[in-house]
């Protein structure tokens, strides 16, 4: 299974303005393909619900749920947190949460690491500073994984930076969950997302691990539909 790339939407049932479904469908609309389940706090049977609701939304498109936890609730892609299990569980699709050098040290057979915070957030309190984008990169470069970036992601300036630090996608919360239309700030940072991406890979290579490969006629094709896997 691939790893995420593009936009990745965080959920968070308590920050949206309608039922988290609704949101996450869309989002969707919008263009966003990967969606991470967190609600960690609710009973096992109300999230595996859960899950398989937003499966229904995401399914038809080709699109992907991740659970955050070590059980993937009847799925196959899970994203851990950096303070274990070590090793991870065997699953189709392994993401790690990461904060520093360290933590991207410990990584074995994990497919992917989420780097945060990059911006400042309140969402992820109790990690220290703000990476910002000149460390983001210098991670990226020795990360022996593919990288997202998470943490206060939400302009169009913030993604171009990301994906510019070499972030293979960026995981976005608040300016999808808060959004008075998910659809249309889904499209903006996926749509911010693709022009970077193409930008780059005219620009030249990304670092080690980084953004994906788009194909030497990118700059030429700079096709966003190409781009997204197949959103229309």
């Amino acid at each position: 299974m691939t790893g995420p790339t593009g936009l990745v939407v965080l959920t968070d049932r308590r920050a949206v303005r309608r039922p988290l479904v609704e949101v996450v469908a869309d989002a969707v609309a919008g263009g966003a393909r990967w969606v991470v389940l967190r609600e960690k706090d609710l009973p096992r049977a109300e999230r595996a619900a859960l899950a398989c609701d937003l499966r229904a939304v995401l399914e038809p498109v080709g699109g992907t749920l991740v659970v955050a936890g070590p059980d993937p609730l009847g799925g196959s892609a899970v994203h851990l947190p950096a303070a274990g299990p070590y090793p991870p569980p065997r699953r189709g699709l392994v993401g790690r949460s990461c904060h520093d050098e360290a933590e991207l040290g410990r990584l074995t057979v994990e497919d992917y690491a989420v780097l945060s915070p990059v911006y400042p957030t309140s969402t992820k309190p109790g990690y220290g500073p703000p990476l910002r984008p000149a460390r983001l990169a210098a991670l990226i470069r020795i990360s022996p994984v593919p990288v997202l970036a998470l943490g206060g992601i939400e302009t169009a300036e913030q993604v171009r930076e990301c994906v510019t630090a070499g972030a293979a996608g960026v995981v976005v919360l608040g300016a999808i969950m808060r959004a008075e239309s998910p659809r249309a700030a889904a499209a903006a940072l996926q749509g911010a997302f693709d022009r970077a991406a193409v930008g780059l890979a005219c620009d030249g290579p990304a670092p080690t691990g980084g953004s994906p490969d788009l194909g030497p006629d990118a700059c030429t094709r700079a096709d966003p539909i190409a781009l997204s896997g197949g959103r229309t």
